[in-house]
This record gives structure tokens, C-alpha cells and sequence, in this order.
């Protein structure tokens, strides 16, 4: 048995972790006790936690165990710890002296965040789903791009509604390319990086032509759909084309409440989604709601037009039908749509996988329709909100 108690100072040195999130303002260390396979360890704040030795072991931060520059992880946890190292505190941090002579030292604040069981502080806002006065939050472009501030704003609000609105944008081409490489590499498919939504001869898809446009999600025939679409809009002066947007996840549950058996066929019964013009064949298979092991939503497939022919059993066929039905109508109802037109230097991001989107019919005689589209990975938004969220 190993131990050691030491007071606690005001103010303690921060050792580097390889961590760049902030683990800084947090109390110092008052007690330490390693005993069998774990250290005990306490808080000035009164807060105590047991952590296992190999744990601790495997997250030694010296630059023999971590990278100095990648902070990749270098020790493999292999050999058992039979012993239990020399314990001590130094200016409120921890120092653990294995018997191998390897040295450990930890800072108080990081492992104060990592305390066993210990939920970590939430940087990505929880989903929220949309009120039926659900009204979208508006970022201007100068501020997503003149400030932190007004780009966490822009992230956050996606993360946590699925929809943002970006106002007061250049009319220039390419715009919604450059806003999407502040955030990530954007995601090609069989439509290119980014792409030009407007009225065009011999389309390969609907959303080239004049034509309105049902609510839906794009590409749900890959086996990993675009998360984050965004849509910048260059010219809108023609009669209609008014964007339409719903929230699946509100729909869906409002759906799991009313009609719990039709939730449960659209959750559990995966259908085929084709798309097919002279170059590609691009099918997958899945349903059309997914959860996960908590039975929470994670994904919506819904695309009238490219959803393949019905390969279920005759006895499923007609339940299933009955259900896409109630769906359908859930989605189209005003409970869950907003129905408005984007103006030239207005862009408009979406959670491709969450939020259907649709358009009124237009028409091309009247004036010019032009919007150019991109997509993004979730992990790109995620990842940018966190940089962003570091301390200065």
C-alpha cells in the first residue's frame, strides 16, 4: 500500500496531457491511496473517485507512452499490473511511480473530467425536436465569417434543430464551396462535390427540372447518406419554388405515439433504394426509420422517387403501405413543414438524415432559379463546433 496526502495549493501548475479541450479550472488533488488494483483519489472540491490502475497506466501522457506532436496513443496495455505504484501528490497533481521505474504524472483538472462513471461537460447540443412554433435561427454571413462567436452560433443551431438559415451572403459562384471548407472537405457523390440545383435539359434527377418536389431525403440509397446538405441560393426570381422543410424526427415520434405499429414496420422492415441512369446503379437496403439500441432515432430514409420496388412478403406488403401512408401524412402536415422562399445570398443548411426537404413547382418562364449545393460530414460539424469551443 502506497500513499501520501499533501495539502493542496491556491493555484497548481497544469500538466500537459495531451489534450487540447480545456481540463485547466479544476480544484487540485487532496488525497491519493493506492492500494490492490486501484487508486483512490480525492478533490479539494470533496469529490472522490476510484480509478484502476491499468487505466491509469494506459493514460500516462510522457512522451514515451504518447506521440509529442500527433498525441496518438504510443503504450500498448499488455503487461498486467501486479503491483501498485508509489503514489504521491506534487502542487495538487498526481505522480505515480510504477514498479517497471516508469514515472506517471497527471493533472488534477483532466482527471477530475474523467472520473469513472463521470459524464464529460456537453460541447454538441442534444437534438431538439421542432416545436409546432418551431421558427429557424438566422446567422449573417458576416458573422459566421467574422467571428467564433457567430460560427458556434451557425453550428450549434444545426446540431440542435437540424436547420439554420445564413443571411446577407455575396452573389458568388462557388460561395457555398468556400463556407463549407471552413469546416471539412466537402462530400462527393455520383453528383459531384457541389453541385447546381436548376431547371436543365435531359436531368438524371428531379431536382433539375421545374417540377415540385415531395418532401424528402437525398441519397438514401447509399449505405452512408450525406449528413449536412447546404444550399446557397444565387437567383430565385421565378414564380413559386418555394423551399419546403419538416423535421423527420418530430413526424416519427408524433408517429410512434398515434400509431405504434406503424412505426414499428417502418423501423424494422428494411426496403430497397435505387437510384439508376446510364453510368451508375447505386442500391442499398435499410429502413426507413433506424434506431438504436435505446430505441432513439438516429436516421430517416424517405425518397418517393427513388425508392426500388417493394421485395417483402405478400402478407407485409400491404402493412407497409399502410404505414409509408401514415408516415407520409404526418410529414406533409403543417404541424411539421415550413414553407418559405430563400433569397439570393441566403444559404440554408440541413441534417440530411433528419430534416426532409421539398420545393414548390416553379416556373422557368418567369425569371431565374439557381441554388448550388454541397455536403458535409456530421463529423466535420462536430469537429468544428469542438475546435471552436477550445479555450483562447
Amino acid at each position: 500500500m502506497n500513499a501520501t496526502t499533501l495539502s493542496a495549493p491556491d493555484t497548481r501548475p497544469v500538466i500537459a496531457m495531451g489534450e487540447l479541450s480545456a481540463y485547466s479550472d479544476a480544484p487540485a488533488l487532496t488525497d491519493v491511496l493506492a492500494s490492490g488494483a486501484r487508486a483512490t483519489l480525492s478533490w479539494a472540491d470533496g469529490a472522490q473517485a476510484h480509478f484502476p490502475l491499468m487505466w491509469l497506466r494506459d493514460n500516462c501522457a510522457c512522451v514515451a507512452c504518447r506521440h509529442a506532436i500527433t498525441r496518438e496513443r504510443l503504450y500498448v496495455p499488455l503487461a498486467p499490473i501486479t503491483t501498485a505504484p508509489e503514489a504521491k501528490l506534487h502542487d495538487g497533481n498526481l505522480i505515480l511511480n510504477w514498479q517497471d521505474g516508469h514515472v506517471s504524472t497527471f493533472d488534477a483538472g483532466w482527471l477530475h473530467q474523467r472520473r469513472p462513471g463521470q459524464e464529460p461537460a456537453p460541447v454538441i447540443p442534444a437534438r431538439r425536436p421542432w416545436a409546432t412554433d418551431f421558427a429557424p435561427t438566422h446567422v449573417s454571413h458576416a458573422d459566421f465569417v467574422g467571428s467564433a462567436s457567430g460560427e458556434r452560433a451557425w453550428l450549434t443551431a444545426l446540431l440542435r434543430d437540424g436547420l439554420v438559415l445564413m443571411d446577407g451572403g455575396p452573389l458568388a459562384d462557388e460561395e457555398v464551396s468556400r463556407l463549407a471548407e471552413r469546416i471539412g472537405p466537402m462530400r462527393p457523390t455520383n453528383f459531384g462535390a457541389r453541385f447546381d440545383v436548376r431547371s436543365k435539359p435531359n436531368p438524371n434527377n428531379a431536382a433539375y427540372t421545374a417540377m415540385g418536389l415531395a418532401l424528402h431525403t437525398d441519397l438514401p440509397n447509399w449505405r452512408q447518406p450525406p449528413d449536412i446538405q447546404l444550399l446557397y441560393c444565387l437567383e430565385n426570381d421565378a414564380e413559386g419554388g418555394e423551399s419546403i422543410f419538416a423535421d423527420g424526427f418530430a413526424a416519427a415520434d408524433t408517429l410512434r405515439q398515434q400509431d405504434p405499429e406503424a412505426f414499428r414496420i417502418l423501423s424494422e422492415t428494411p426496403i430497397d433504394f435505387r437510384f439508376q441512369d446510364e453510368e451508375q446503379d447505386i442500391t442499398t437496403r435499410a429502413p426507413v426509420l433506424s434506431v438504436d439500441h435505446d430505441d432513439q432515432l438516429i436516421e430517416v430514409r424517405f425518397n418517393n422517387w427513388i425508392r426500388d420496388s417493394l421485395r417483402l412478403p405478400t402478407h407485409a406488403i400491404d402493412a407497409w403501405y399502410a404505414a409509408y401512408r401514415r408516415f407520409w401524412e404526418l410529414l406533409h402536415s403543417s404541424q411539421h413543414q415550413l414553407d418559405f422562399a430563400l433569397a439570393p445570398g441566403q444559404m440554408i443548411a440541413f441534417d440530411n438524415r433528419r430534416v426532409l426537404h421539398g420545393r414548390r413547382a416553379f416556373d422557368p418562364s418567369t425569371g431565374r432559379r439557381h441554388l448550388q449545393g454541397t455536403y458535409l460530414d456530421l463529423d466535420m460539424i462536430e469537429s468544428r463546433l469542438r475546435v471552436l469551443s477550445r479555450p483562447d
